[in-house]
Formats: structure tokens, C-alpha cells, sequence
């Protein structure tokens, strides 16, 4: 998964405003204890960053 599809999918689910700050400040277990930003900084892939969104936030399968 690309970046910028990874960035829409998180605009799309949180809402173009609050998807930096959920990436910025929510801190996931299923990230290891990181945010989706730290998580992408060290080198996590897009898809499984999402699928841990997805998880965690309980997104709904049809915005999988």
C-alpha cells in the first residue's frame, strides 16, 4: 500500500482534520506502544499500520 492511499483511507475513517492527530498522538498496542506516525518512522509497512488501525478502532470491513 502506497503512502498517499494509506493517508486517504485515514481521511476518509477520522476525517481529513483529525487523522494527523490520531497519527500523531494515539498510542496503539498493536503498534508496539507506538503511534501510527512512529510506527511508519520505523519502517512499519502501510498495510499493516492500517490493519492495525483497523483493529484497534474497529473500522468497519467495507473501509478495509
Amino acid at each position: 500500500m502506497r503512502l498517499t492511499v494509506f493517508w486517504e483511507l485515514m481521511a476518509h475513517h477520522f476525517g481529513a482534520g483529525y487523522a494527523e492527530t490520531f497519527a500523531r498522538d494515539h498510542v496503539m498496542a498493536e503498534l508496539g506502544g507506538r503511534t501510527v506516525r512512529e510506527a511508519l518512522d520505523a519502517g512499519w509497512e502501510a498495510k499493516d499500520v492500517w490493519r492495525a488501525v483497523c483493529i484497534a478502532m474497529d473500522v468497519p470491513a467495507e473501509r478495509r
